[in-house]
């Protein structure tokens, strides 16, 4: 081929090139659904996952789990240094012996009192009769002042003695009972708090991750471990405050994850905390998966779009072909201003100011 040739066969190349690229500019607007959501971000979660806490401050002796296991309700996960627990629960057992044995003298003193106060109770009967006797004689003049007065002081001795001996049969019951019940309380405090220092779960599920080793000093703001509930996870998302008013429960959730890059999961929104992070001016919500993922694990990060509404058989554009937000091209190089509506990450409905048919094209 001639060197002339091969210049026209260029020019015919470039020219069609050209051609097919004016032709491609311009697109018709397209009748279809536009889809208004709310973007949200999260991780996934086991269902009832948290982070498990000692409550008091010691040595970790002895890891009884591992990660990945799956553990029952109450069952002992960690066991902290606790040989002055023992020994204070030890001096309460014998503190309550003691008072045990305490009781037995101080029930023969209840014993012993509840005669006094049956002799007392019988003295002030008997005086009481004489007293209410020589009243009546008095009255007739059969009896002396002094002689009265004596009988008087009897009666009123007698009844003093009984509410006395009453007092102090009443004191020593109450003693024998404090006695018993402070040092019981003292024994189960002591009990509870040596059982403190063996860490137990609160249900059952799977331990997803041991997050201390032994012979580290623990507090009540260590966390030692994750548990979640067995094949049951959850969503935990964060709406942004000026999107939050718009979202609600049973709304609609499309999922994607980097662990299933290409796949959209759908979700439900569960629950609302109604309440916003300050720090980052957020709203948690909960959403579930309608048919999850073969495989999931606690704190995969995800993103999601939540679905506020629908709208079908509406005209619209792809958003790159829209002007600061209200202008389109047109005739190739003309501006037209449109009217929008809903948008999503891609189109944007055309409410008014551009028909089906027409021709637009994409702003240089």
């Amino acid at each position: 081929m001639s060197l002339k040739l091969r210049f026209l066969f260029c020019l015919l190349i470039l020219s069609l090139l050209s051609c097919s690229k004016k032709k491609t500019d311009g697109i018709k607007p397209t009748v279809g659904e536009v889809t208004e959501s709310v973007y949200a971000s999260g991780v996934i979660k086991a269902d009832g996952q948290y982070t498990v806490y000692a409550t008091v401050n010691g040595t970790l002796q002895k890891v009884n789990v591992i990660a990945g296991q799956s553990i029952t309700k109450g069952q002992s996960l960690f066991e902290l240094e606790s040989d002055k627990a023992e020994l204070n629960t030890e001096n309460a057992r014998l503190a309550y012996q003691l008072s045990l044995e305490s009781s037995r003298y101080i029930q023969d003193k209840i014993a012993e009192m509840e005669m006094k106060v049956q002799s007392s109770r019988d003295k002030l009967t008997l005086d009481e009769s004489i007293y209410n006797r020589n009243k009546n004689i008095r009255n007739q003049g059969g009896i002396s002042e002094v002689d009265f007065e004596r009988v008087e002081l009897a009666f009123k001795s007698s009844k003093i003695n009984y509410e006395s001996a009453k007092k102090q049969l009443a004191q020593l019951k109450a003693q024998l009972k404090n006695d018993q019940s402070r040092n019981s309380v003292n024994l189960k405090i002591n009990q509870k708090s040596q059982s403190d220092f063996s860490v137990k779960s609160a249900f059952s599920g799977k331990l997803f991750d041991v997050l201390v080793k032994e012979g580290t000093l623990v507090t009540p703001q260590t966390p030692l471990a994750i548990i979640g509930q067995e094949n049951s996870f959850l969503l935990e998302l964060e709406v942004d405050e000026n999107d939050m008013v718009r979202v609600r429960t049973g709304q609609r959730v499309l999922v994607t994850m980097d662990s299933y890059k290409g796949q959209v999961f759908d979700a439900v929104i569960d629950k609302i905390y109604p309440i916003m992070n300050e720090r980052s001016r957020t709203f948690k919500i909960e959403a579930h998966f309608i048919k999850p993922p073969e495989k999931l694990y606690p704190n995969l990060t995800a993103e999601a779009n939540i679905i506020i509404q629908i709208k079908k058989n509406t005209i619209t554009i792809p958003k790159t072909y829209l002007i600061q937000g209200k202008y389109v091209l047109v005739n190739k190089d003309e501006r037209r201003e449109v009217k929008t509506g809903l948008s999503d990450y891609q189109k944007v409905e055309i409410l008014s100011g551009l028909t089906a048919g027409e021709t637009i094209y994409k702003p240089k």
